[in-house]
């Protein structure tokens, strides 16, 4: 009898989110399940960690549960070093973030500490997945994205994933039934169109409320957006390898 593989899971929406709980009860039909995640939201916080402050984990599970699970005061990526240096002193078969309430397609990933916490357990040479669902609300329905999440999951365990790689997958929000199936993509190309909404407190001190719009500059078919919008499940392979390796023959040609 193989033995179950060790599941981390973790978010950026805290560990209290819908979407953890959706993700949780996905993974125990796969293997042996660990739950390390905030202690309260930590969306858009990228790969940021925390190295000024004190960091707090705390064990909420009972001592009968199926499941371990441990809040973290700290950011995503704090998580996950957390729970493979303190809690499960080693590292475990699968790292899997999410799923989160809304969209990591595109030029999101930089922001997402979704996608951060997959990417620091990739650094850390564990196969890792950050899975969203295209809907922001809090009581978003997961049951049409588990039987998706559950299949690229098996996957991973069975075949791996090539060095340097991380999976961000996203998935529409419609009926099972109207998603075509999953799509291999590339990142399309796009931005957020930044404003900032200026107000004035009672006390006469100016804040503000960043805002913006999403403007997709990519026509592609084989992009992220467009299988999204075409009603696939979205598959992009991100490596953590930032560096510009067409730049380099141009930046060797100038004169230093």
């Amino acid at each position: 009898m193989s033995k179950k593989p060790v599941i981390l899971i973790t978010n950026d929406d805290g560990i209290s989110a819908p979407g953890i709980k959706a993700l949780i009860e996905v993974m125990q039909e796969i293997g042996t399940v660990v739950v390390v995640a905030p202690d309260s939201p930590q969306s858009a916080m990228g790969h940021a960690i925390t190295i000024n402050n004190t960091l707090y984990v705390n064990q909420i599970s009972k001592e009968n549960d199926k499941v371990l699970q441990y809040s973290c005061s700290g950011t995503p990526v704090d998580c996950v070093k957390m729970a493979v240096n303190e809690i499960l002193h080693k590292k475990p078969d699968l790292c899997v973030s999410g799923i989160n309430h809304g969209s990591n397609s595109s030029i999101n990933v930089i922001y997402s500490g979704t996608m951060s916490a997959a990417v620091e357990a990739g650094i850390e040479g564990i196969p890792a997945i950050g899975f969203s669902l295209l809907d922001y609300s809090w009581n978003a329905n997961f049951e049409s994205c588990k039987k998706f999440v559950k299949t690229i999951a098996q996957q991973v365990l069975q075949n791996g994933l090539p060095s340097g790689t991380v999976l961000n997958v996203n998935i529409p929000n419609v009926d099972e039934k109207e998603i075509k199936g999953i799509k291999i993509c590339r990142q399309a190309k796009a931005f957020w169109q930044e404003k900032f909404d200026k107000r004035t407190s009672p006390f006469g001190k100016d804040y503000y409320w960043l805002t913006g719009a999403f403007v997709n500059l990519d026509k592609g078919e084989d992009t992220d957006e467009w299988a999204l919008a075409h009603n696939y499940v979205s598959v992009v392979p991100v490596q953590f390898d930032l560096t510009a390796y067409h730049a380099i023959q141009e930046l060797n040609n100038w004169e230093f």
